[in-house]
């Protein structure tokens, strides 16, 4: 049953973001929100969502290894496995801007993180250090982009143009995508720790590992979807975006409603997400491109850190 509460936890969180992305955005173009606010601020929160509701219920139901274990996960997952599968699918050209500001972001991001977790707690001061950082992040994206130098991640004129929704399904969307957003989170979270404490497993290795890459499947499967078509820069624009919505929103208000407590997760995996986005910054340097065979790599480690985590499971490592 455990089993089952996350497979259906995990479904009704993928389709209520969607269902609460679609109502969120037709509410924006019903009352004629600019596009561009729309991409930074309810595509960004809509891809954030499972993330976030999981980090949310496991945080206030006292599981904050799953809660914290989530976002650490998550953006080891997509910096080695998403961004790795789609430069293996075809090669990630990086734009000068993203080299020189985004990613550096990323990666101060996730050192920002790490050292507010050495104490190993996120205290409400380190959470509202974090969302004030976010609002400047997203004032200063909303900026570049009115000026024109938002990027291709920003780009809409060339998609055909959402119809326009009534009120009513608007918000039919909007309160059912959130209803199942809660009752799915509900569900992952229960089932993932009944089967941790059966099984013995200790909560951070959930949260890097099953929470992580369930809320971040479907990202992935959008990155090598757009990688076959030839948009495999779509893949790093949802890391940067994911790592930077992870850190200081996900971590940032869950902190500020439950501080959160670091008693499992193990200074090696800061280190490796850390490590992991410093990576990916560098891969870019080299001719501003990703090649396949630095996906692979990516790949590989991103197999050789799961493989860690078992053995350290069980006491091997």
């Amino acid at each position: 049953m455990s089993i089952l509460f996350i497979l259906i936890g995990l479904v009704a969180i993928g389709w209520g973001a969607d269902r609460f992305t679609d109502g969120a955005g037709g509410l924006a173009r019903r009352f004629r929100v600019p596009e561009i606010v729309i991409g930074l601020t309810i595509v960004g929160f809509g891809t954030s969502l499972p993330e976030f509701c999981v980090s949310f219920v496991a945080a206030l139901e006292g599981s904050s290894d799953i809660a914290l274990g989530n976002v650490v996960g998550s953006n080891i997952f997509n910096a080695l496995l998403i961004v790795g599968c789609a430069a293996a699918v075809a090669p990630i050209v990086v734009e000068r801007r993203t080299v020189m500001g985004d990613l550096p972001f990323s990666v101060v991001a996730c050192a920002m993180l790490a050292v507010m977790c050495a104490d190993g707690r996120v205290t409400r001061l380190d959470a509202l250090m974090l969302v004030l950082v976010f609002v400047v992040y997203m004032l200063r994206a909303l900026r570049l982009a009115r000026e024109g130098r938002g990027g291709e991640s920003m780009v809409t004129s060339a998609a055909p143009a959402a119809p326009l929704r009534s009120i009513w399904w608007c918000l039919g969307w909007l309160v059912g995508g959130m209803v199942c957003l809660v009752v799915g989170s509900r569900l992952f979270v229960s089932g993932a720790t009944d089967v941790a404490r059966s099984l013995g497993v200790s909560e951070a290795i959930v949260g890097l590992t099953i929470a992580a890459a369930g809320t971040s499947l479907p990202e992935l499967a959008t990155s090598v979807v757009a990688a076959r078509k030839g948009q495999a820069g779509i893949a790093l624009g949802n890391v940067i975006g994911s790592c930077v919505f992870n850190i200081f929103f996900v971590v940032g208000v869950t902190g500020l409603i439950s501080p959160m407590a670091a008693e499992q997760i193990t200074t090696l995996d800061f280190v490796v997400m850390f490590s992991s986005m410093l990576l990916v910054w560098g891969m870019s340097f080299t001719k501003y491109k990703i090649e396949r065979w630095e996906g692979f790599v990516l790949i590989f480690l991103f197999l050789a850190y799961i493989t860690y985590l078992v053995l350290r499971e069980m006491g091997v490592a």
